[in-house]
C-alpha cells in the first residue's frame, strides 16, 4: 500500500510540474516528467508512462484550441512520424537502459543547438522532423526538440496548438504500439493515474504564465527548458 501510495504520489507531482512545462513553452512535459519518474521507476517504463499521460494532456488541449492548428502541417507532422516509429521500438527494446538514457540528453543538447542557430525549415523539412519525432518518441518518449524546430517560429498561439494536435496523434499510435507490445503493465498503469491527476493544475498554472509570454521570450523558454532537461537526465545517467 505504501509503495502504492509512493508511486502515485510522485507522479502527480512529477507531472504537476510537466504540465505546468508543456502549458508555457508548448512541449517538454515528457522531458520534465521522466528525470522525475527515473525516482521511482526504469528508463522504459518512465518513457512509456510519459507518453500515456502526455496523449491524455495533449488531446485534450488539441481539442479545446483546435482554431489555431495549422491542421495540414499537423496531419503531415503526425503522418511521417508513424514511418519514425519502428526505429524508436526497437532502440527501446535492446539498448541498455543507462545508454538510453545518456542518448536522451545527448539528443536533446544537440536539438538545443539547432534551435538556438534559428535554422529556417520550410515545408519540405517537416517529413524529415516527423520521421525523427517519431522515432524519438517510441525510443525515448521525448519527440518534441524536432517538431519545436520546425514549428517554434510561428505565432504563439498557433505553434502550441499545433505541437499539442501532433503530439496527440503520434502519442495515440505509440501507445497502441507499447499496448500491443505488452509495456503497459501494472506500475505504468499506477503511474499513469497519477499522472494524470496532476494535469489541470500544472496546466492552468503555466496558462497562466504562457499568456504573459511574448513571442520575442518564446524561443529563449524553450531552450532553457530544453538544457535543464538534458542536464537532469544525464546525470541520473551517470550515477
Amino acid at each position: 500500500m505504501l509503495d502504492i501510495l509512493m508511486l502515485t504520489g510522485v507522479a502527480l507531482l512529477v507531472f504537476v510540474v510537466a504540465a505546468l512545462v508543456q502549458a508555457v513553452t508548448g512541449f517538454g512535459s515528457v522531458m520534465a516528467a521522466v528525470p522525475g519518474l527515473l525516482l521511482v521507476t526504469d528508463p522504459a517504463r518512465a518513457v512509456v508512462t510519459a507518453t500515456v499521460v502526455s496523449l491524455v494532456l495533449t488531446a485534450g488541449i488539441a481539442l479545446r484550441e483546435r482554431a489555431y492548428v495549422d491542421r495540414r502541417d499537423s496531419l503531415l507532422l503526425t503522418l511521417t512520424g508513424i514511418i519514425g516509429m519502428p526505429f524508436g521500438l526497437v532502440l527501446l527494446a535492446v539498448v541498455d537502459e543507462r545508454l538510453l538514457s545518456a542518448g536522451i540528453a545527448v539528443v536533446i543538447l544537440v536539438l538545443v543547438l539547432l534551435i538556438a542557430a534559428r535554422p529556417q525549415i520550410g515545408r519540405r523539412g517537416l517529413p524529415v522532423a516527423g520521421i525523427v519525432s517519431g522515432g524519438l518518441l517510441t525510443s525515448t518518449g521525448m519527440n518534441g526538440p524536432p517538431l519545436v524546430l520546425a514549428l517554434v517560429g510561428r505565432e504563439p498561439r498557433r505553434y502550441r496548438a499545433t505541437l499539442q494536435a501532433v503530439f496527440a496523434g503520434q502519442d495515440l499510435v505509440a501507445v497502441i504500439a507499447f499496448l500491443v507490445l505488452g509495456h503497459l503493465d501494472p506500475q505504468v498503469l499506477l503511474l499513469s493515474v497519477g499522472g494524470v491527476v496532476g494535469l489541470p493544475v500544472g496546466w492552468r498554472l503555466g496558462d497562466a504564465v504562457f499568456h504573459r509570454v511574448s513571442p520575442a521570450r518564446l524561443r529563449p523558454l524553450v531552450i532553457a527548458t530544453l538544457v535543464i532537461s538534458a542536464v537532469a537526465v544525464l546525470v541520473n545517467a551517470v550515477r
